[in-house]
């Protein structure tokens, strides 16, 4: 099953797309955040083009598993994409995707300004290949 994964962003949004296996993840894109409802939009149209049969929101959870506001901004992201699909969206933790993601970068050797430029879809990916492996057994 092909998944698209969102990194929730204030500014940013990253996108990442599975294998058609839901093996590994790859990053795809990253969104200018406009509003809410127009950036589900997007994200709805992006998993239509990759056809995607669900759609993993990453949930940024304070310590101890608290619900803080990017969270609940992912939460009220998450519920727009339902408004908007039949296609199952679920949140996952994003824990440490952030930075997953900026050592896998540094570790390609990816100049700074590629970095910058890619770090959300990267995050992204984290945030799915997280899930992936999670759910590999199921």
């Amino acid at each position: 099953m092909r998944i698209l994964a969102v990194d929730p962003g204030e500014r940013k949004i990253g996108l990442a797309i599975s294998d058609p296996v839901g093996i590994v993840a790859r990053p795809l894109a990253t969104l200018d955040h406009t509003a809410r409802m127009d950036d589900a939009a997007r994200i709805v149209a992006a998993a239509q083009e990759n056809n995607a049969q669900m759609i993993v929101v990453g949930i940024a959870l304070e310590a101890g598993g608290e619900i803080g506001a990017a969270a609940r901004h992912a939460e009220r992201l998450a519920e727009a994409l339902r408004e908007l699909t039949s296609v199952p969206v679920v949140l996952h933790d994003e824990s440490l995707s952030t930075q997953i993601a900026q050592d896998a970068m540094l570790a390609s050797g990816r100049r700074q300004h590629a970095r910058r430029t890619q770090i959300h879809a990267a995050s992204a990916a984290a945030i799915l290949q997280s899930y992936l492996d999670a759910h590999s057994s199921e």
